[in-house]
């Protein structure tokens, strides 16, 4: 069973910047692959990034440009770093991994106009 810590949310202004980070038990390169997904009130959660082990990334149309996705060298952590940020980005932030499925406790990040 992996364990997922999520942490870096928080209130920023319209145009601002976040990093979250994913702090994982097992490394990226024996799960194969980490994402991000995000829940904003009244909605369904929502795809916003993928990583893989082999450095693969893929991002949701609404996102790209804006947000990276990355990971440190061990591939234990893993960040999604947010600028351009804009109110409709307001969402809990939640950590995952597809197999087995699993997800993070989640971070609050708040924009406001």
């Amino acid at each position: 069973q992996v364990q997922l810590v999520e942490s870096g949310g928080g209130l920023v202004q319209a145009g601002g910047s976040l990093r979250l980070s994913c702090v994982t038990s097992r490394s990226i390169f024996s799960i194969n692959a980490m994402g991000w997904y995000r829940q904003a009130p009244g909605k369904q959660r929502e795809f916003v990034a993928r990583i893989s082990s082999t450095d693969s990334t893929v991002y949701a149309d609404s996102v790209k440009g804006r947000f990276t996705i990355s990971r440190d060298s061990a591939g234990t952590t893993v960040y999604l770093q947010m600028t351009s940020l804009k109110p409709e980005d307001t969402a809990v932030y939640y950590c995952h991994v597809p197999s087995p499925t699993t997800w993070g406790q989640g971070t609050q990040v708040t924009v406001s106009s």
